[in-house]
């Protein structure tokens, strides 16, 4: 857990939690294959996985560990996967203050073969989730290594959210 983690402020709604951070939704990213960004089913919500791209476009990129991408910088690509798997999610939504819980993310780290960190990395994400939905942004999780992933970005990762009624 970051320190900025720890002194997050509970109270509030998830849009005042994310003003308070200093954070504004992009748009959310199209997807860019055949699939969907999301798909509802029942009180779940399942979205697709989302990589570190900044809102002009630009996608972070390279491998991850030894001389490549360091683990610091890994760490903000998760979080800004995060903010824009949280664009998909209000733009499904149309307000955060729906979601009940976070159940699962699944982060995949492009990786060197023999980068062990993978759960720093994918912290960014795990770590802004808590810091917009409080006690409900705590959830289950894997972080894996991958050899590569598309367009070689650094980062995918993908949710799975519980929702009010």
């Amino acid at each position: 857990m970051n320190s900025s983690t720890a002194t997050a402020d509970r109270t509030g709604s998830p849009a005042e939690r994310l003003a308070s951070l200093g954070l504004t939704l992009p748009p959310p990213p199209p997807p860019i294959a055949n699939f969907v960004t999301h798909v509802r089913e029942g009180n779940l919500i399942y979205l697709s996985g989302q990589g570190p791209r900044e809102a002009d476009g630009f996608m972070h990129t390279g491998k991850v560990g030894n001389g490549g991408v360091n683990v610091a910088d890994a760490y903000g690509h998760a979080r800004l996967t995060g903010i824009n798997l949280l664009a998909v999610l209000q733009d499904a939504l149309g307000d955060l203050a729906r979601v009940r819980r976070v159940v699962k993310l699944l982060g995949m780290v492009n990786a060197e073969p023999d980068f062990e960190d993978h759960p720093s990395v994918i912290n960014g994400c795990s770590d802004l989730f808590i810091e917009v939905f409080a006690d409900a942004g705590h959830h289950a999780r894997s972080a894996v290594g991958f050899g590569s992933l598309p367009g070689n970005i650094t980062v995918e990762i993908e949710a799975i959210i519980a929702l009010h009624g």
